[in-house]
């Protein structure tokens, strides 16, 4: 923590002293960073994380957090929530208010992928009409193409992705090319058809990269992936 934050954090603290902590650290910079991502917080991630480190393990005060609204609030929540504790019914619920940029990345990194009920939030997700749900059900998909690709008919998947990705809103494009990216990575017998995929709709395909990182194009991405693999 700030050696200057005068708001005092530990593991009894209230809402309101978070909130406040929080409002200490805010930084008109961090914010114009985080806003150009699409995000709408002004704290330092580095030092929202030492926050959170001092407050520990807490899921009471996690839920409280998450209720306030607050999206700095929302990420401390994350980090100090219990991903167990959570049923279905609740991840639901804050996958539907977990709906900016930063918030769902962590949200889905630091509770879904480690309960046991990811599959069944990604079969629920995946198919919701809001793309921005959709998108985290694919986010899940990428990772399930990985980490547990036999409960997934991969084929179907590439078909909705052929069918779908060229005129998905941006976040859902974005999370249905990793997939797509994913699926030529992992699996050699399905590659050569999701590098075609890729080649014809031409997703991501004249995205700005700088030099040294891997285009997001996913013919591109998957043959370097797969280099780096060899």
């Amino acid at each position: 923590m700030e050696k200057n934050l005068t708001t005092q954090i530990g593991p009894d603290s209230s809402v309101k002293e978070v909130s406040q902590a929080l409002a200490e650290l805010e930084d008109p910079k961090a914010r114009a960073i985080n806003e150009r991502h699409g995000d709408d917080f002004g704290v330092n991630l580095s030092k929202l994380r030492g926050l959170a480190k001092t407050l520990k393990t807490n899921q009471e005060l996690a839920e409280q957090l998450w209720k306030s609204g607050d999206t700095a609030s929302a990420l401390v929540a994350i980090l100090i929530a219990k991903p167990r504790s959570f049923t279905l019914d609740q991840l639901v619920e804050w996958s539907r208010e977990a709906s900016t940029p930063k918030v769902q990345a962590w949200f889905l990194s630091y509770i879904v992928k480690k309960t046991k009920l990811l599959e069944e939030l990604r079969v629920l997700l995946i198919t919701d009409p809001d793309p921005i749900l959709a998108a985290a059900g694919w986010e899940l998909t990428a990772h399930q193409v990985t980490k547990d690709p036999q409960k997934l008919n991969l084929t179907q998947l590439l078909d909705t992705i052929e069918l779908r990705m060229a005129t998905a809103p941006e976040r859902l494009q974005w999370a249905m090319n990793n997939t797509l990216a994913t699926i030529g990575i992992e699996h050699a017998s399905l590659r050569e058809r999701a590098i075609s995929i890729g080649e014809r709709l031409q997703v991501l395909a004249d995205y700005p990269t700088s030099p040294g990182c891997t285009s997001p194009f996913a013919p591109i991405w998957i043959n370097e992936m797969v280099k780096r693999k060899a």
